[in-house]
């Protein structure tokens, strides 16, 4: 954020999944207290995360806990993007109805990345617990979970959306899984939008500043 803003400059922060879990995080550092404007949490949970999945089709117990943990800290390869891996992809983080063209969009992503850092997120999910966190990220904060989120219920969002300080409420997408960027853009985009129109200043034409707030704010 320093690089990007200058001095007393700030901008709406969107995270997704581990993106949102870093933003929690993040809460208490003067950084993001300096420059955020507003928040944006889609899909992501602040604890008890391989408790709460329901990737593995059992009910929940201490087994179900131990078996998802494994399973998203598996060090085998995820070998390439064909039909079979593609379906396995689509029921762990998609909603049933997901187009073919995010859901292929979504597994080349999920290939693409590195081993190393796969193995070492999942070890991290298994461990996070920000809950505490969550009650010191005292800016304007919008909440969207999907109603067939496998990985982050919306157990999670709620709980988040609950705990807020400045909570802006949370939107529920129906059929969504946990890719809400990719299966919703329309509706992450809209909530930006509007967390930008009304919480950050924007630089018009004739170079003065409208804002939402009474402070100096620009887009980033």
């Amino acid at each position: 954020l320093a690089a990007t803003l200058a001095p007393g400059r700030k901008a709406v922060l969107a995270g997704h999944s581990m993106g949102g879990m870093t933003l929690m995080a993040a809460a208490r550092r003067p950084g993001l207290r300096e420059h955020a404007a507003a928040v944006l949490l889609c899909s992501t949970g602040s604890g008890r995360l391989t408790a709460e999945a329901t990737v593995v089709p059992l009910r929940p117990s201490g087994f179900r806990t131990r078996l998802t943990t494994a399973v998203l800290g598996a060090k085998a390869p995820l070998g390439p993007v064909n039909p079979v891996s593609k379906r396995i992809l689509k029921y762990a983080t998609m909603g049933a109805g997901s187009a073919p063209d995010r859901v292929d969009t979504c597994a080349r992503i999920v290939h693409a990345c590195p081993r190393r850092a796969r193995v070492g997120w999942g070890q991290v999910l298994a461990e996070l617990e920000v809950t505490a966190e969550v009650r010191e990220l005292r800016v304007p904060t919008a909440v969207i979970a999907g109603t067939d989120d496998r990985l982050t219920p919306p157990v999670h969002a709620r709980a988040i959306a609950a705990a807020l300080p400045v909570g802006l409420g949370l939107t529920e997408l129906a059929g969504t899984g946990h890719m809400t960027p990719v299966e919703a853009p329309e509706a992450v985009t809209a909530k930006l939008r509007e967390l930008t129109t009304r919480y950050v200043a924007i630089t018009g034409a004739t170079g003065a500043n409208t804002a939402a707030t009474s402070e100096k704010e620009d887009v980033a």
